[in-house]
């Protein structure tokens, strides 16, 4: 089988589509994770902390000649800093994402349990023959 046959059956089945598609998905719905957590909620966290921009927090853990005040002039000089705001705003981020993850999982367990499951089949009816011994049995026992 060609390399070029392989990558075809490769590509057109079903997992590979699917695993493509929940990646855009995916990466779409990163964005408006992103979206909601800086724009809707570190906002009000930071105004509940008395800080306006989390990720501007940090501590000069290196000396600092210049008295360079922004995290981004920090780095660009290569002075070691602690920046812990980032890493608050990521670790809000993922809590959030982890939620409506678990709450989208949640709506789907409980919409396939609400779904109508198939009425168990009845057995299949007994046998004439059967019946007729179960008759003589039943019969002999009296």
């Amino acid at each position: 089988m060609s390399m070029l046959q392989e990558f075809k059956e490769f590509a057109v089945k079903g997992n590979a589509m699917d695993l493509a598609v929940g990646v855009i998905i995916g990466g779409a719905f990163g964005k408006i994770v992103d979206s909601i957590v800086g724009d809707l909620i570190m906002p009000l966290v930071s105004r509940v902390v008395g800080k306006l921009d989390f990720s501007n927090l940090f501590v000069v853990l290196g000396d600092n000649p210049n008295n360079l005040t922004t995290l981004a002039d920090l780095k660009k000089a290569g002075i070691a800093v602690f920046a812990y705001g980032s890493f608050l705003t990521i670790l809000v981020n993922f809590i959030i994402l982890a939620f409506i993850i678990f709450m989208m999982v949640k709506q789907m367990n409980r919409l396939r349990k609400t779904e109508e499951a198939p009425a168990p089949a009845e057995p299949p009816p007994t046998p004439e023959d059967i019946t007729l011994l179960r008759e003589i049995r039943d019969s002999l026992k009296k």
